[in-house]
């Protein structure tokens, strides 16, 4: 409960920041998402631990060439911070420098994301929200189906 309470209150801070878009993540993941799954996890948690007998090879091994996998696509990223890397060439000086005029909104990420690229975060909130849903259509199926067992 206190996480949940924490993420509201942070995203209270980010609306007096100008950074409504980070509000709104904050309070719909950090305050509703994670809070409920939270507490779903809690309640549907048993008081002793099943035990695995035998040792979990694949995962491990999934877990591991995927790690690899992973590490070898950054090996070609720019270093952090660079300057003349292809991102901070492209639109980023014109964004800095035209997003408040254009848009009248003071927070640059809040310009970019609320202006520039409203559909893709209106598609993000979409997302989250689908997967909320969804994660809670499952937890809620399993207890129907553990209270018809019984």
């Amino acid at each position: 409960m206190l996480s949940g309470v924490f993420s509201l209150l942070m995203a209270g801070l980010f609306v007096t920041l100008d950074a409504v878009d980070v509000a709104f993540t904050e309070a719909a993941v950090g305050g509703g998402i994670t809070t409920v799954l939270l507490l779903a996890t809690i309640s549907r948690t048993g008081e002793t631990e099943k035990r695995n007998p035998a040792f979990p090879l694949i995962p491990l091994m999934i877990v591991i060439s995927t790690g690899a996998l992973l590490i070898y696509g950054t090996s070609d990223m720019p270093l952090f911070g660079d300057a003349i890397a292809p991102i901070h060439q492209h639109v980023s000086p014109l964004y800095l420098s035209e997003a408040q005029n254009k848009t009248g909104v003071p927070n640059v990420v809040t310009a970019i994301l609320a202006s520039y690229r409203g559909y893709d975060t209106l598609g993000e909130v979409t997302v989250i929200f689908s997967a909320g849903v969804g994660v809670l259509l499952l937890l809620g199926s399993k207890r129907r189906r553990d209270e018809n067992a019984v």
